[in-house]
């Protein structure tokens, strides 16, 4: 994995790139905006591709041999030069979300001894889920974490990013937070850390707001048992989910 356009230059939503290869329902582009979105916690992608041919929407990514195919959701034929925009909206909603999961995963593993992730979701509806390796929490302490979160977003934390050599990441306790799957390093060796400023640290590639504060409130929706040891916590933004 190369670093990402969105993570070296994640205010640039529209890029003026062209079509390198293209396949029916599918084009590679020479340079791209959007999030590859593959792995843990991954979700849809949303934008555009448009050029002489026409224009398509952008409905997924496909990794494959190292490159990534963006799914056009139109029968249409893209080829040379193109502008590939994300989706502004739909940027801003997995940022808050994505970076919302890092401020209960920071409390969880902070109030619950370093309890690990075992799963994550991000969804179009403004929600998002979390599975914990927590057999012994009591569900109410689990609910309890909602003004916390939200005083985090109050309080407007700045983020920052790091690269670490992928030994160092999986020494440095806490640092990848993942019961089963740790995040891909970069194609020097390295690992992308994600920083909340006086509450977090942890390996993430994902896409994140500039601080919490640009956040929407958060309501923890339900708390669900799944197997002996899971918990499942159920988020959602102000004005998504159920």
């Amino acid at each position: 994995m190369s670093r990402y356009f969105c993570h070296e230059y994640p205010g640039v939503l529209v890029v003026e790139t062209r079509v390198v290869e293209a396949r029916p329902g599918a084009v590679l582009l020479e340079q791209s905006p959007f999030h590859p979105r593959v792995g843990a916690g991954s979700s849809p992608t949303a934008g555009s591709c448009a050029g002489a041919g026409g224009e398509a929407r952008v409905t997924g990514i496909e990794a494959e041999a190292g490159r990534y195919w963006h799914l056009i959701g139109e029968p249409v034929e893209i080829s040379g030069a193109v502008q590939a925009a994300v989706d502004p909206v739909f940027r801003s909603m997995m940022a808050q979300l994505h970076t919302d999961t890092h401020v209960l995963n920071a409390l969880v593993f902070q109030r619950f001894q370093g309890a690990l992730v075992t799963g994550a979701q991000l969804n179009e509806d403004g929600t998002a889920r979390m599975d914990f390796d927590l057999p012994e929490a009591d569900n109410d302490r689990l609910r309890e974490l909602e003004p916390e979160i939200n005083d985090v977003i109050r309080q407007d934390l700045p983020l920052r990013y790091a690269y670490v050599p992928e030994a160092d990441a999986l020494e440095e306790r806490g640092l990848i937070r993942n019961r089963s799957v740790a995040p891909p390093p970069a194609s020097d060796g390295t690992v992308r850390v994600v920083e909340i400023v006086g509450l977090d640290r942890q390996a993430c590639g994902g896409t994140h707001l500039t601080s919490t504060g640009a956040s929407q409130r958060v309501r923890i929706l339900k708390i669900d048992n799944k197997g002996r040891h899971n918990r499942r916590i159920k988020i959602a933004l102000a004005g998504g989910g159920e």
